[in-house]
Protein backbone atom coordinates (compact mmCIF):
# COMPACT_ATOMS: atom_id res chain seq x y z
CA UNK A 1 0.00 0.00 0.00
CA UNK A 2 1.34 3.56 -0.87
CA UNK A 3 0.87 5.79 2.21
CA UNK A 4 -0.65 9.08 1.38
CA UNK A 5 1.40 12.04 2.94
CA UNK A 6 -0.74 15.11 4.50
CA UNK A 7 0.37 18.20 3.36
CA UNK A 8 0.59 20.72 6.00
CA UNK A 9 -0.57 23.96 5.59
CA UNK A 10 1.42 26.76 5.23
CA UNK A 11 0.27 30.57 6.84
CA UNK A 12 0.47 33.33 4.44
CA UNK A 13 3.17 35.59 5.17
CA UNK A 14 1.90 38.34 7.81
CA UNK A 15 -0.91 36.16 9.05
CA UNK A 16 -1.72 37.19 13.09
CA UNK A 17 -1.05 34.41 15.56
CA UNK A 18 -3.86 34.81 18.23
CA UNK A 19 -2.14 34.42 20.89
CA UNK A 20 -3.16 34.66 24.60
CA UNK A 21 -1.65 38.27 24.90
CA UNK A 22 -3.93 39.05 21.92
CA UNK A 23 -6.88 37.22 22.57
CA UNK A 24 -7.09 39.58 26.48
CA UNK A 25 -6.28 42.87 24.06
CA UNK A 26 -9.39 41.72 21.88
CA UNK A 27 -11.64 40.83 25.03
CA UNK A 28 -10.80 44.31 26.13
CA UNK A 29 -11.35 46.23 23.17
CA UNK A 30 -15.47 44.32 23.26
CA UNK A 31 -15.75 45.25 26.49
CA UNK A 32 -14.54 48.96 26.08
CA UNK A 33 -16.73 48.89 23.41
CA UNK A 34 -19.86 47.53 25.19
CA UNK A 35 -19.60 50.07 27.95
CA UNK A 36 -19.11 53.17 25.91
CA UNK A 37 -22.01 51.94 24.02
CA UNK A 38 -24.13 51.58 27.18
CA UNK A 39 -22.82 55.12 28.03
CA UNK A 40 -23.94 56.76 24.77
CA UNK A 41 -27.35 55.22 25.23
CA UNK A 42 -27.84 55.78 29.10
CA UNK A 43 -26.61 59.37 29.00
CA UNK A 44 -26.21 60.59 25.24
CA UNK A 45 -29.67 61.57 24.93
CA UNK A 46 -29.59 63.21 28.00
CA UNK A 47 -26.17 65.07 27.10
CA UNK A 48 -27.32 66.02 23.91
CA UNK A 49 -30.52 67.44 25.35
CA UNK A 50 -28.97 69.61 27.80
CA UNK A 51 -26.49 71.10 25.08
CA UNK A 52 -29.45 71.40 22.79
CA UNK A 53 -31.51 73.45 26.01
CA UNK A 54 -28.37 75.83 26.70
CA UNK A 55 -28.38 76.28 22.93
CA UNK A 56 -32.06 77.16 22.90
CA UNK A 57 -31.57 79.76 26.17
CA UNK A 58 -28.78 81.33 24.29
CA UNK A 59 -30.52 82.01 21.13
CA UNK A 60 -33.85 82.86 23.47
CA UNK A 61 -31.72 85.33 25.36
CA UNK A 62 -30.54 86.86 21.95
CA UNK A 63 -33.79 87.57 20.50
CA UNK A 64 -35.05 89.18 23.81
CA UNK A 65 -32.04 91.47 24.14
CA UNK A 66 -33.46 92.10 19.97
CA UNK A 67 -36.64 92.76 21.01
CA UNK A 68 -37.67 89.67 19.20
CA UNK A 69 -40.01 88.66 21.91
CA UNK A 70 -42.38 86.14 19.80
CA UNK A 71 -39.26 83.85 18.88
CA UNK A 72 -37.52 84.40 22.48
CA UNK A 73 -40.92 82.80 23.86
CA UNK A 74 -40.69 80.14 21.02
CA UNK A 75 -37.77 79.05 22.30
CA UNK A 76 -38.43 79.52 25.63
CA UNK A 77 -41.36 77.49 25.58
CA UNK A 78 -39.45 74.42 23.93
CA UNK A 79 -36.83 74.61 27.00
CA UNK A 80 -39.85 74.99 29.31
CA UNK A 81 -41.90 71.92 27.70
CA UNK A 82 -38.49 69.31 27.79
CA UNK A 83 -37.56 71.06 31.57
CA UNK A 84 -40.61 72.11 33.82
CA UNK A 85 -38.06 73.29 36.54
CA UNK A 86 -35.95 75.17 34.04
CA UNK A 87 -35.91 78.43 36.24
CA UNK A 88 -33.96 80.23 33.08
CA UNK A 89 -36.70 79.28 30.85
CA UNK A 90 -39.30 81.32 32.82
CA UNK A 91 -37.18 83.77 33.50
CA UNK A 92 -36.95 84.95 29.74
CA UNK A 93 -40.37 84.05 29.19
CA UNK A 94 -41.95 86.72 32.38
CA UNK A 95 -39.60 89.11 30.86
CA UNK A 96 -40.74 88.38 27.26
CA UNK A 97 -44.46 88.49 28.17
CA UNK A 98 -44.31 91.30 30.76
CA UNK A 99 -42.76 93.45 27.67
CA UNK A 100 -45.46 92.85 25.90
CA UNK A 101 -48.07 93.42 28.37
CA UNK A 102 -49.63 89.76 28.48
CA UNK A 103 -52.14 88.76 31.71
CA UNK A 104 -49.74 85.25 31.51
CA UNK A 105 -46.97 87.15 33.00
CA UNK A 106 -48.37 86.26 36.22
CA UNK A 107 -47.93 82.75 35.10
CA UNK A 108 -44.74 82.81 34.66
CA UNK A 109 -43.54 85.11 37.73
CA UNK A 110 -45.89 82.42 39.61
CA UNK A 111 -43.23 79.41 38.46
CA UNK A 112 -40.31 81.51 39.36
CA UNK A 113 -41.30 81.79 42.83
CA UNK A 114 -42.31 78.79 43.29
CA UNK A 115 -38.51 77.59 42.39
CA UNK A 116 -37.37 80.30 44.56
CA UNK A 117 -39.85 80.89 47.65
CA UNK A 118 -37.33 82.07 49.90
CA UNK A 119 -35.95 85.16 47.04
CA UNK A 120 -37.54 88.87 48.16
CA UNK A 121 -37.19 89.66 44.71
CA UNK A 122 -38.66 86.88 43.24
CA UNK A 123 -41.80 87.38 45.19
CA UNK A 124 -42.55 91.61 44.69
CA UNK A 125 -41.97 91.02 41.00
CA UNK A 126 -45.11 87.99 41.08
CA UNK A 127 -46.92 90.68 43.32
CA UNK A 128 -45.78 93.85 41.09
CA UNK A 129 -47.00 91.52 38.06
CA UNK A 130 -50.45 90.56 39.91
CA UNK A 131 -51.14 93.92 40.62
CA UNK A 132 -50.51 95.16 37.14
CA UNK A 133 -53.11 92.41 35.54
CA UNK A 134 -55.57 92.88 38.43
CA UNK A 135 -54.76 89.85 40.45
CA UNK A 136 -55.03 91.11 43.99
CA UNK A 137 -55.33 87.34 45.50
CA UNK A 138 -52.61 86.58 44.08
CA UNK A 139 -50.51 89.52 45.15
CA UNK A 140 -51.49 89.61 48.26
CA UNK A 141 -50.23 85.94 48.44
CA UNK A 142 -47.49 86.38 47.22
CA UNK A 143 -46.58 89.45 49.89
CA UNK A 144 -47.59 86.77 52.35
CA UNK A 145 -44.76 84.29 51.41
CA UNK A 146 -42.16 86.77 52.02
CA UNK A 147 -39.96 86.14 54.77
CA UNK A 148 -40.48 88.42 57.76
CA UNK A 149 -37.20 89.50 58.18
CA UNK A 150 -37.70 90.87 54.32
CA UNK A 151 -40.56 92.60 55.24
CA UNK A 152 -38.88 96.07 56.79
CA UNK A 153 -37.30 96.58 53.38
CA UNK A 154 -38.33 99.75 51.50
CA UNK A 155 -39.26 97.67 48.28
CA UNK A 156 -41.41 95.35 50.05
CA UNK A 157 -43.18 98.29 51.05
CA UNK A 158 -43.17 99.97 48.07
CA UNK A 159 -45.44 96.80 46.42
CA UNK A 160 -47.35 96.31 49.78
CA UNK A 161 -48.61 99.97 49.10
CA UNK A 162 -49.58 99.50 45.92
CA UNK A 163 -51.31 96.41 47.27
CA UNK A 164 -53.20 98.40 49.59
CA UNK A 165 -54.01 100.98 47.70
CA UNK A 166 -55.66 98.75 44.87
CA UNK A 167 -57.66 97.43 48.30
CA UNK A 168 -58.98 100.76 48.89
CA UNK A 169 -57.17 101.24 51.90
CA UNK A 170 -55.24 105.11 51.74
CA UNK A 171 -54.62 104.88 55.66
CA UNK A 172 -52.56 101.43 54.83
CA UNK A 173 -51.15 102.99 51.62
CA UNK A 174 -49.91 105.78 53.60
CA UNK A 175 -48.50 103.83 56.12
CA UNK A 176 -46.16 101.75 53.74
CA UNK A 177 -45.24 104.16 51.53
CA UNK A 178 -44.04 105.93 54.66
CA UNK A 179 -42.17 103.09 55.98
CA UNK A 180 -39.85 102.91 52.77
CA UNK A 181 -39.60 106.45 52.61
CA UNK A 182 -37.95 105.86 56.14
CA UNK A 183 -36.21 102.95 54.95
CA UNK A 184 -34.52 105.19 52.22
CA UNK A 185 -35.03 108.47 52.42
CA UNK A 186 -33.04 109.57 49.46
CA UNK A 187 -34.92 107.95 46.97
CA UNK A 188 -36.77 110.34 45.21
CA UNK A 189 -39.41 108.14 43.82
CA UNK A 190 -40.62 106.77 47.40
CA UNK A 191 -40.59 110.86 48.15
CA UNK A 192 -42.74 111.43 45.40
CA UNK A 193 -45.76 108.54 45.93
CA UNK A 194 -45.85 110.04 49.70
CA UNK A 195 -45.92 113.48 48.74
CA UNK A 196 -48.96 112.91 46.54
CA UNK A 197 -50.87 110.76 48.93
CA UNK A 198 -50.20 113.28 51.85
CA UNK A 199 -50.54 116.63 50.15
CA UNK A 200 -54.74 115.67 50.68
CA UNK A 201 -54.21 115.07 54.14
CA UNK A 202 -55.87 117.10 56.60
CA UNK A 203 -52.85 117.17 59.17
CA UNK A 204 -51.61 120.54 58.64
CA UNK A 205 -47.60 119.09 59.23
CA UNK A 206 -48.06 116.55 56.76
CA UNK A 207 -50.05 117.99 53.71
CA UNK A 208 -47.08 121.00 54.27
CA UNK A 209 -43.95 118.91 54.13
CA UNK A 210 -45.53 117.01 50.87
CA UNK A 211 -45.57 120.80 49.28
CA UNK A 212 -42.20 121.62 50.07
CA UNK A 213 -40.90 117.68 48.97
CA UNK A 214 -43.28 118.13 45.83
CA UNK A 215 -41.93 121.98 44.69
CA UNK A 216 -38.41 120.63 44.86
CA UNK A 217 -39.24 117.86 42.83
CA UNK A 218 -40.82 119.78 40.62
CA UNK A 219 -37.45 121.21 39.39
CA UNK A 220 -36.22 117.33 39.07
CA UNK A 221 -36.95 116.16 35.17
CA UNK A 222 -38.21 113.10 35.83
CA UNK A 223 -40.55 114.10 38.36
CA UNK A 224 -41.56 117.50 36.96
CA UNK A 225 -45.61 117.21 35.48
CA UNK A 226 -46.68 114.74 37.93
CA UNK A 227 -45.67 116.88 41.03
CA UNK A 228 -47.12 120.08 39.13
CA UNK A 229 -49.84 118.24 38.59
CA UNK A 230 -50.37 117.21 42.15
CA UNK A 231 -49.65 120.87 43.21
CA UNK A 232 -51.78 122.13 40.91
CA UNK A 233 -54.83 120.32 42.19
CA UNK A 234 -54.09 121.18 45.97
CA UNK A 235 -53.96 124.80 44.87
CA UNK A 236 -57.42 124.41 43.47
CA UNK A 237 -58.66 122.67 46.59
CA UNK A 238 -57.15 125.57 48.70
CA UNK A 239 -58.84 128.15 46.62
CA UNK A 240 -54.70 129.20 45.99
CA UNK A 241 -55.70 130.77 42.69
CA UNK A 242 -52.88 132.62 42.41
CA UNK A 243 -50.35 129.84 43.34
CA UNK A 244 -52.70 127.78 41.08
CA UNK A 245 -52.05 129.88 37.60
CA UNK A 246 -48.20 129.51 38.18
CA UNK A 247 -48.29 126.17 38.56
CA UNK A 248 -50.92 125.73 35.36
CA UNK A 249 -48.05 127.77 33.54
CA UNK A 250 -45.61 125.71 34.40
CA UNK A 251 -47.21 122.43 33.65
CA UNK A 252 -48.46 124.08 30.02
CA UNK A 253 -44.65 124.16 29.52
CA UNK A 254 -43.56 120.97 30.64
CA UNK A 255 -41.99 118.33 27.90
CA UNK A 256 -44.44 115.68 30.21
CA UNK A 257 -47.69 117.83 29.42
CA UNK A 258 -50.49 115.43 28.55
CA UNK A 259 -53.79 115.95 27.15
CA UNK A 260 -55.30 115.49 30.95
CA UNK A 261 -52.98 118.20 32.17
CA UNK A 262 -54.91 120.63 29.65
CA UNK A 263 -58.62 119.59 31.13
CA UNK A 264 -56.98 120.44 34.98
CA UNK A 265 -55.25 123.63 33.76
CA UNK A 266 -59.22 124.30 31.94
CA UNK A 267 -60.71 123.94 35.57
CA UNK A 268 -58.43 126.15 37.06
CA UNK A 269 -59.03 128.67 34.55
CA UNK A 270 -62.86 128.32 34.63
CA UNK A 271 -62.49 129.25 38.23
CA UNK A 272 -59.98 132.08 37.93
CA UNK A 273 -61.06 133.67 34.85
CA UNK A 274 -63.69 133.38 32.22
CA UNK A 275 -62.04 135.28 29.65
CA UNK A 276 -58.80 133.05 29.83
CA UNK A 277 -61.40 129.47 30.07
CA UNK A 278 -62.69 130.45 27.03
CA UNK A 279 -59.32 131.05 25.39
CA UNK A 280 -57.62 128.13 26.40
CA UNK A 281 -60.81 125.84 25.52
CA UNK A 282 -60.83 127.25 21.94
CA UNK A 283 -56.85 126.21 22.23
CA UNK A 284 -57.58 123.26 23.18
CA UNK A 285 -59.89 121.70 20.89
CA UNK A 286 -58.02 121.47 17.84
CA UNK A 287 -55.39 119.70 19.64
CA UNK A 288 -58.02 117.62 20.98
CA UNK A 289 -59.41 116.94 17.06
CA UNK A 290 -56.90 115.02 16.07
CA UNK A 291 -57.61 111.89 18.37
CA UNK A 292 -61.05 110.14 19.09
CA UNK A 293 -59.76 109.89 22.49
CA UNK A 294 -59.17 113.22 23.35
CA UNK A 295 -62.19 114.45 21.95
CA UNK A 296 -64.10 112.48 23.99
CA UNK A 297 -61.85 112.90 26.93
CA UNK A 298 -62.66 117.14 26.34
CA UNK A 299 -67.13 116.09 25.44
CA UNK A 300 -66.77 114.22 28.88
CA UNK A 301 -65.13 117.08 30.97
CA UNK A 302 -67.53 119.15 29.61
CA UNK A 303 -70.76 117.19 30.88
CA UNK A 304 -69.18 117.19 34.26
CA UNK A 305 -69.11 120.20 34.50
CA UNK A 306 -72.26 121.45 32.89
CA UNK A 307 -71.53 122.48 29.41
CA UNK A 308 -73.24 119.98 28.20
CA UNK A 309 -74.50 122.62 25.56
CA UNK A 310 -71.07 123.11 24.16
CA UNK A 311 -70.67 119.79 23.42
CA UNK A 312 -73.68 119.81 21.17
CA UNK A 313 -71.98 122.98 19.39
CA UNK A 314 -68.96 121.10 18.63
CA UNK A 315 -69.72 117.94 17.46
CA UNK A 316 -71.49 119.73 14.70
CA UNK A 317 -68.39 121.11 13.59
CA UNK A 318 -66.23 117.63 13.30
CA UNK A 319 -66.34 115.22 10.59
CA UNK A 320 -69.45 112.89 10.93
CA UNK A 321 -67.24 110.11 10.82
CA UNK A 322 -65.52 110.80 14.03
CA UNK A 323 -68.15 111.83 16.12
CA UNK A 324 -70.75 109.36 15.24
CA UNK A 325 -68.38 106.04 16.53
CA UNK A 326 -67.07 105.57 19.79
CA UNK A 327 -65.93 106.87 22.06
CA UNK A 328 -66.93 110.59 21.25
CA UNK A 329 -70.37 109.21 20.16
CA UNK A 330 -70.67 107.70 23.88
CA UNK A 331 -69.67 111.08 24.94
CA UNK A 332 -71.87 112.96 22.88
CA UNK A 333 -74.92 110.35 24.19
CA UNK A 334 -74.28 111.47 27.82
CA UNK A 335 -74.50 115.30 26.65
CA UNK A 336 -78.59 114.10 25.63
CA UNK A 337 -78.83 112.23 28.99
CA UNK A 338 -77.10 115.80 30.95
CA UNK A 339 -79.72 118.10 28.66
CA UNK A 340 -82.35 115.77 29.19
CA UNK A 341 -82.45 115.58 25.47
CA UNK A 342 -84.49 111.92 25.29
CA UNK A 343 -86.10 112.57 21.54
CA UNK A 344 -82.09 112.89 20.57
CA UNK A 345 -80.73 110.42 22.72
CA UNK A 346 -83.21 107.71 21.38
CA UNK A 347 -82.47 109.24 17.18
CA UNK A 348 -78.56 108.99 18.66
CA UNK A 349 -78.92 105.56 19.68
CA UNK A 350 -81.14 104.02 17.46
CA UNK A 351 -78.58 103.58 14.23
CA UNK A 352 -75.83 102.35 13.62
CA UNK A 353 -73.09 100.37 15.61
CA UNK A 354 -70.72 100.98 18.22
CA UNK A 355 -68.66 97.92 17.71
CA UNK A 356 -67.16 96.96 20.85
CA UNK A 357 -69.14 99.40 23.34
CA UNK A 358 -72.67 98.55 21.42
CA UNK A 359 -73.60 97.43 24.90
CA UNK A 360 -73.77 100.94 25.79
CA UNK A 361 -75.61 102.02 23.00
CA UNK A 362 -78.25 99.88 24.05
CA UNK A 363 -77.51 101.08 27.55
CA UNK A 364 -78.23 104.77 26.51
CA UNK A 365 -81.55 103.23 24.82
CA UNK A 366 -82.80 102.46 27.18
CA UNK A 367 -82.64 105.06 29.76
CA UNK A 368 -83.91 107.74 26.68
CA UNK A 369 -86.83 104.98 25.90
CA UNK A 370 -87.74 104.79 29.51
CA UNK A 371 -87.34 108.36 30.32
CA UNK A 372 -89.59 109.15 27.34
CA UNK A 373 -92.53 108.21 29.29
CA UNK A 374 -94.15 107.00 26.10
CA UNK A 375 -96.80 104.22 26.14
CA UNK A 376 -94.87 100.70 26.55
CA UNK A 377 -91.77 102.69 27.47
CA UNK A 378 -91.35 100.06 30.64
CA UNK A 379 -91.29 97.16 27.89
CA UNK A 380 -88.95 99.09 25.52
CA UNK A 381 -86.38 99.68 28.41
CA UNK A 382 -86.34 96.10 30.10
CA UNK A 383 -86.23 94.54 26.46
CA UNK A 384 -83.01 97.16 25.39
CA UNK A 385 -81.68 96.86 29.00
CA UNK A 386 -81.65 92.97 28.75
CA UNK A 387 -79.49 93.16 25.18
CA UNK A 388 -77.28 95.40 26.91
CA UNK A 389 -76.70 93.07 29.63
CA UNK A 390 -76.23 90.10 27.22
CA UNK A 391 -73.80 92.19 25.31
CA UNK A 392 -71.87 92.79 28.59
CA UNK A 393 -71.94 89.54 29.75
CA UNK A 394 -68.76 87.99 31.28
CA UNK A 395 -66.32 90.74 30.18
CA UNK A 396 -65.55 92.36 33.38
CA UNK A 397 -64.97 96.05 32.26
CA UNK A 398 -68.00 95.96 30.31
CA UNK A 399 -70.19 94.91 33.27
CA UNK A 400 -68.28 97.54 35.23
CA UNK A 401 -69.26 100.09 32.81
CA UNK A 402 -72.66 99.38 32.56
CA UNK A 403 -72.79 98.94 36.59
CA UNK A 404 -71.78 102.83 36.80
CA UNK A 405 -74.40 103.92 34.01
CA UNK A 406 -77.00 101.66 36.03
CA UNK A 407 -76.36 103.71 39.91
CA UNK A 408 -75.82 106.53 37.92
CA UNK A 409 -79.10 106.67 36.19
CA UNK A 410 -80.53 105.12 39.71
CA UNK A 411 -81.27 101.61 38.62
CA UNK A 412 -80.97 100.17 41.65
CA UNK A 413 -82.20 96.57 40.79
CA UNK A 414 -79.82 96.53 37.97
CA UNK A 415 -77.13 97.99 39.52
CA UNK A 416 -77.02 95.45 42.39
CA UNK A 417 -77.19 92.30 39.82
CA UNK A 418 -74.37 93.70 37.84
CA UNK A 419 -72.50 94.98 40.84
CA UNK A 420 -72.86 91.08 41.98
CA UNK A 421 -71.03 90.14 39.38
CA UNK A 422 -68.29 92.36 38.74
CA UNK A 423 -67.81 91.61 42.28
CA UNK A 424 -66.09 88.37 41.77
CA UNK A 425 -63.17 90.11 39.49
CA UNK A 426 -60.59 91.27 41.66
CA UNK A 427 -59.47 94.39 39.96
CA UNK A 428 -63.28 96.08 41.03
CA UNK A 429 -63.66 93.91 43.34
CA UNK A 430 -63.28 96.97 46.20
CA UNK A 431 -65.57 99.27 43.82
CA UNK A 432 -68.61 96.72 43.41
CA UNK A 433 -68.75 95.48 47.43
CA UNK A 434 -68.74 99.35 48.44
CA UNK A 435 -71.53 99.70 45.79
CA UNK A 436 -73.14 96.92 47.36
CA UNK A 437 -72.91 97.92 50.73
CA UNK A 438 -74.45 101.10 49.93
CA UNK A 439 -77.06 99.28 48.41
CA UNK A 440 -78.21 97.33 51.12
CA UNK A 441 -77.45 100.11 53.80
CA UNK A 442 -79.85 102.34 51.97
CA UNK A 443 -82.87 99.00 51.75
CA UNK A 444 -81.79 97.88 55.68
CA UNK A 445 -81.00 94.35 53.75
CA UNK A 446 -78.65 93.41 57.30
CA UNK A 447 -78.53 89.68 55.87
CA UNK A 448 -76.93 91.14 52.58
CA UNK A 449 -75.23 93.85 54.22
CA UNK A 450 -73.45 91.32 56.63
CA UNK A 451 -72.42 89.41 54.00
CA UNK A 452 -70.86 92.11 51.86
CA UNK A 453 -69.11 93.78 55.06
CA UNK A 454 -67.34 90.19 55.57
CA UNK A 455 -66.35 90.27 51.71
CA UNK A 456 -64.79 93.74 52.13
CA UNK A 457 -62.89 92.49 55.30
CA UNK A 458 -61.95 89.31 53.42
CA UNK A 459 -60.65 91.94 50.48
CA UNK A 460 -58.72 93.68 52.72
CA UNK A 461 -57.71 92.04 55.87
CA UNK A 462 -55.65 94.78 57.58
CA UNK A 463 -57.79 97.81 57.42
CA UNK A 464 -59.45 98.94 60.72
CA UNK A 465 -62.67 100.43 59.45
CA UNK A 466 -63.49 97.32 57.22
CA UNK A 467 -62.80 95.17 60.28
CA UNK A 468 -64.92 97.42 62.32
CA UNK A 469 -68.19 97.41 60.07
CA UNK A 470 -67.86 93.35 59.83
CA UNK A 471 -67.23 92.91 63.50
CA UNK A 472 -69.91 94.93 64.52
CA UNK A 473 -72.74 93.80 61.97
CA UNK A 474 -71.59 89.98 63.27
CA UNK A 475 -72.37 91.04 66.56
CA UNK A 476 -75.46 93.08 65.72
CA UNK A 477 -77.22 90.43 63.85
CA UNK A 478 -75.95 87.82 65.78
CA UNK A 479 -73.84 86.03 62.86
CA UNK A 480 -71.02 84.41 63.95
CA UNK A 481 -70.31 86.32 67.17
CA UNK A 482 -67.69 84.50 68.24
CA UNK A 483 -65.55 86.02 65.37
CA UNK A 484 -67.08 89.18 65.55
CA UNK A 485 -65.61 89.72 69.07
CA UNK A 486 -62.45 88.56 67.84
CA UNK A 487 -62.12 90.89 64.61
CA UNK A 488 -63.41 93.36 66.82
CA UNK A 489 -60.56 93.25 69.48
CA UNK A 490 -57.66 92.93 66.47
CA UNK A 491 -58.71 95.78 64.72
CA UNK A 492 -58.89 98.30 68.00
CA UNK A 493 -55.41 96.55 68.32
CA UNK A 494 -54.30 98.03 65.44
CA UNK A 495 -55.93 101.29 65.13
CA UNK A 496 -57.23 102.49 69.05
CA UNK A 497 -57.30 106.09 68.01
CA UNK A 498 -60.66 105.40 65.29
CA UNK A 499 -63.58 106.51 66.70
CA UNK A 500 -65.53 103.63 64.61
CA UNK A 501 -63.00 100.78 65.58
CA UNK A 502 -62.44 101.73 69.23
CA UNK A 503 -66.36 101.61 69.66
CA UNK A 504 -67.10 98.84 68.11
CA UNK A 505 -64.10 96.86 70.73
CA UNK A 506 -66.81 98.66 73.40
CA UNK A 507 -69.66 97.13 71.98
CA UNK A 508 -67.73 94.00 71.73
CA UNK A 509 -66.66 93.99 75.49
CA UNK A 510 -70.66 95.35 76.17
CA UNK A 511 -71.61 91.66 75.13
CA UNK A 512 -69.17 89.79 76.80
CA UNK A 513 -70.83 91.60 79.43
CA UNK A 514 -67.59 93.88 80.85
CA UNK A 515 -69.44 97.39 80.01
CA UNK A 516 -66.79 98.69 82.35
CA UNK A 517 -64.16 98.01 80.32
CA UNK A 518 -65.76 99.50 77.38
CA UNK A 519 -66.44 102.92 79.13
CA UNK A 520 -62.83 103.07 79.64
CA UNK A 521 -62.21 102.67 76.22
CA UNK A 522 -65.00 105.30 75.15
CA UNK A 523 -63.39 108.08 77.64
CA UNK A 524 -60.11 107.82 75.76
CA UNK A 525 -61.56 109.46 72.23
CA UNK A 526 -62.46 112.67 71.94
CA UNK A 527 -65.91 113.82 73.18
CA UNK A 528 -67.24 115.59 69.75
CA UNK A 529 -66.45 112.19 68.11
CA UNK A 530 -68.39 110.27 70.33
CA UNK A 531 -71.52 112.59 70.29
CA UNK A 532 -71.98 111.72 66.62
CA UNK A 533 -75.21 110.16 66.06
CA UNK A 534 -73.81 106.39 65.70
CA UNK A 535 -70.99 106.51 67.86
CA UNK A 536 -73.69 108.04 70.59
CA UNK A 537 -75.63 105.12 70.36
CA UNK A 538 -72.88 102.61 71.51
CA UNK A 539 -71.68 105.26 74.31
CA UNK A 540 -75.70 105.60 75.74
CA UNK A 541 -76.16 101.12 75.90
CA UNK A 542 -72.69 100.86 78.12
CA UNK A 543 -73.46 103.66 80.16
CA UNK A 544 -76.61 102.36 80.28
CA UNK A 545 -75.90 98.19 81.15
CA UNK A 546 -73.82 100.18 83.90
CA UNK A 547 -76.68 102.14 85.62
CA UNK A 548 -75.06 105.12 84.78
CA UNK A 549 -78.32 107.00 83.97
CA UNK A 550 -78.07 110.88 84.33
CA UNK A 551 -74.49 110.38 82.10
CA UNK A 552 -76.18 108.52 79.38
CA UNK A 553 -78.40 110.92 78.97
CA UNK A 554 -76.71 113.62 76.52
CA UNK A 555 -76.04 109.89 74.29
CA UNK A 556 -78.93 109.12 74.02
CA UNK A 557 -79.79 112.62 73.24
CA UNK A 558 -77.44 112.62 70.67
CA UNK A 559 -78.73 109.57 69.18
CA UNK A 560 -81.82 110.26 68.33
CA UNK A 561 -81.22 113.37 67.09
CA UNK A 562 -79.32 112.01 64.17
CA UNK A 563 -80.07 109.72 62.00
CA UNK A 564 -78.84 105.91 63.17
CA UNK A 565 -79.24 102.88 61.62
CA UNK A 566 -82.78 100.77 62.27
CA UNK A 567 -80.58 98.31 64.24
CA UNK A 568 -79.17 100.85 66.33
CA UNK A 569 -82.52 102.52 67.17
CA UNK A 570 -83.51 99.16 67.98
CA UNK A 571 -80.76 98.29 70.15
CA UNK A 572 -80.60 101.59 71.88
CA UNK A 573 -84.78 101.47 72.41
CA UNK A 574 -84.26 97.57 74.31
CA UNK A 575 -81.43 99.72 76.26
CA UNK A 576 -83.93 102.73 77.41
CA UNK A 577 -86.43 99.53 78.33
CA UNK A 578 -84.13 97.34 80.33
CA UNK A 579 -82.64 100.47 82.04
CA UNK A 580 -86.35 101.60 82.80
CA UNK A 581 -87.61 98.46 84.31
CA UNK A 582 -84.13 98.15 86.28
CA UNK A 583 -84.60 101.49 87.79
CA UNK A 584 -87.63 103.41 88.73
CA UNK A 585 -85.71 106.53 88.44
CA UNK A 586 -86.41 108.87 85.78
CA UNK A 587 -86.32 107.68 82.32
CA UNK A 588 -83.15 107.92 80.59
CA UNK A 589 -85.12 109.59 77.67
CA UNK A 590 -84.83 113.55 77.32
Amino acid sequence: MRRIRRKRRVKPPGAAVLTPARAAICGGALVLGFAIGLFLLTYGPETYSSWHEKRLLKRASAMLSGQNFDGALRAAREVAQKRPDSLPAFQILAEATEKQNLPETVAWRLQIARLQPQDLDSQLNLASAALRFGQLDTARQALENVAPADRERAAYHVVAGWLARAQGSDAEVEQHFAAAVNQEPGNDLYQYNLAVLRIRSDAPEKSDESRTVLERLSKVPGFRAGSLRALLSDALQRNELERADAFAQDLQMSQQVTFADYLLCLEFYRKLDQSKFSALLEKVKPVAARNPSDIALLMEWLNENRLAADVLKWMEKLPPEVVTKPPPAIAIADAFVEGKNWSRLKRWTRSSSWGESEYLRLAYQAYGSKQSRQSAADAEFSSLWHSAERAAADQPDRELRLARLAAKWNFSAEAEQLWLRVSKTAPARREALDALFRIYRATNDLKNLYATARRLHESSPNEPSLAADYARLALLVDQNTTEGHRVAKEAYERAPADVNVAMTYAFSLYGLGRSAEGIEIMKKLPAPAVHDAHAAVYAAILLLDENQIAAAREYVAAAQAGPIFSEEKKLLDEAIAKASTAAPSPTPTP
